[in-house]
């Protein structure tokens, strides 16, 4: 048997376990599974992908690992969190409010709703102490109100559902596409053709969780069309999508997948990119260091859910990404 202690705290703890030689091999989340303590082997499995487990304090992020006799593994587990999210007086800019729905410019930094390490200082807790009560239990539980989501480093339009009849209406036209949504993004090298399609089904990405890719099978058809609106030379360009589809991270992953990431993608950009090398050095210093995705979600128009007027909300590019293409303007590739 392998050497198992479980920490009993109420809420939370952690459960640790030393392989012993007849169990090196055994995937980790199985041996995990078995210790006392009562975590399901799925459960398990949730907790290692968001990296709840370590081995000799180095993280562990694949729950098939072959366990490794003589090693020190730890899986903390977080105190559960209440199902209703509380209401917290957190402002966000609105573009527009009736009964039936908010249309608000999402700053980049805020996380859309609860999650695996976002339990509260969301933009539903925010909605929850803005609209009152009422709000509560239109739609999803964690959820209520949201019929999209933009990425929590993605700034930009979004609207929200303040009724159950604005929820579904909202929620069948974004699964229709039956709306207008462009994005701006600042991207790395010069997009061949300027404009074009990116096709390319997609799904998580087998070598790291945490990121999506596109692949050949088990994935979502996803469609994005792009336009290349201005130019730094072959360095960087301002790029406008618009998505034929919906899928997690889809134009960071489409335009990654071309040769072109977003300017400070932390998930999708992971070496300096050719194209940087012919910026000027305090650019290039600057767009590198760039703390987030450069992608902006410039407008969006939709039928309203119950008058069936068209609206559409434009929004500019937050300080930040502005800041960008000052800099390029006043210190541009080959200069």
């Amino acid at each position: 048997m392998p050497a198992w202690m479980t920490d009993t705290q109420p809420g939370a703890g952690a459960i640790r376990v030393t392989p012993t030689p007849e169990q090196a091999g055994q995937r980790i989340d199985r041996l995990l599974a078995d210790a006392p303590g009562g975590v399901s082997r799925s459960r398990v499995k949730v907790l290692i992908e968001q990296g709840s487990l370590s081995r000799d304090g180095t993280r562990v992020m694949e729950p098939a690992e072959p366990a490794r006799a003589g090693a020190n593994y730890t899986l903390s587990i977080p105190a559960p969190v209440s199902a209703t999210p509380l209401p917290q007086a957190i402002p966000f800019p609105i573009l527009f409010e009736d009964r039936d729905l908010i249309v608000l410019d999402k700053p980049a930094g805020l996380v859309v709703h609860p999650a695996a390490g976002n339990p509260d200082g969301t933009l539903v807790n925010a909605l929850l102490a803005h609209c009152g009560p009422g709000f509560t239990g239109i739609g999803a539980e964690k959820r209520p109100g949201i019929v999209h989501r933009l990425d929590k480093d993605t700034s930009g339009v979004m609207v929200v559902a303040k009724t159950q009849r604005a929820n579904d209406v909202l929620t069948a036209a974004f699964a229709a596409r039956d709306l207008d949504r462009a994005y701006l993004a600042l991207c790395w090298g010069l997009p061949s053709p300027l404009a074009g399609e990116i096709e390319g089904a997609i799904g998580r990405d087998k070598r790291d969780r945490k990121r999506m890719a596109v692949v050949g099978h088990g994935g979502k058809a996803a469609l994005t069309y792009y336009k290349v609106l201005r130019t730094w030379g072959t360095s960087v360009a301002l790029v406008e999508c618009r998505l034929a589809s919906g899928r997690t991270h889809q134009i960071r992953v489409h335009m990654s997948t071309q040769g072109h990431p977003i300017v400070g993608d932390p998930v999708y950009l992971r070496r300096i990119p050719a194209a940087a090398k012919s910026l000027p050095d305090a650019a290039r210093r600057v767009l590198l260091d760039f703390p987030r995705q450069a992608l902006h979600a410039a407008s969006l128009g939709f039928a309203h859910p119950r008058t069936g007027e068209k609206l559409c909300f434009e929004t500019p590019p937050p300080a930040d990404m502005a800041a960008l293409v000052t800099l390029l303007d006043a210190e541009p590739p080959g200069r």
